[in-house]
């Protein structure tokens, strides 16, 4: 099976995403180091907003096939710098957070994903309403960039797209 690993912002919605991929009950937690559950790999807000902590990100990835870049669709700014994921030669998968809410704005959080990953697909999520959860599933599931450019087209949703 392949792994994953998330990396986000504080707050952003990273544990709360690991509990809808796995099923789980939804309640916020504060991940103070590396969580590993089942194929998924929870890190640190720290490890996105701390350049010292990029090290560790690096490393971690090493461990998983793929990553998903989290953006919060209600933030102002992104943690991300330019680029950031086309750093790691692992599978990038975007994934916009909390697109339920009022004050989400999804554009400008694809905006800032697509600076990060390049040219990768993008999920647009609400762990708590269930909204695109199945489709970063199944990008994971993906063993090439290809096989996740045919999953995007095949699906036929607005929810998910190829940047």
């Amino acid at each position: 099976m392949n792994k994953v690993m998330i990396i986000g912002a504080i707050r952003a919605g990273k544990s709360t995403l690991t509990k809808a991929l796995l099923n789980k009950e939804l309640h916020a937690v504060k991940t103070q180091a590396l969580n590993y559950e089942g194929w998924i790999v929870d890190t640190p807000g720290e490890y996105l907003e701390n350049p010292m902590f990029y090290k560790n990100i690096i490393a971690t990835s090493m461990e998983v096939s793929h990553l998903i870049f989290l953006q919060d669709a209600t933030r102002k700014i992104s943690n991300f710098p330019p680029l950031f994921g086309t750093g790691m030669s692992k599978l990038p998968i975007g994934v916009v957070t909390k697109t339920d809410l009022p004050e989400a704005n999804p554009e400008q959080a694809v905006k800032w994903l697509k600076q990060v990953i390049g040219k990768a697909p993008i999920v647009m999520t609400s762990a708590v309403e269930g909204i695109g959860i199945e489709h970063v599933r199944q990008l994971v599931q993906c063993n090439s960039i290809d096989e996740m450019r045919a999953y995007v087209e095949q699906a036929n949703d607005p929810l998910v797209f190829f940047s």
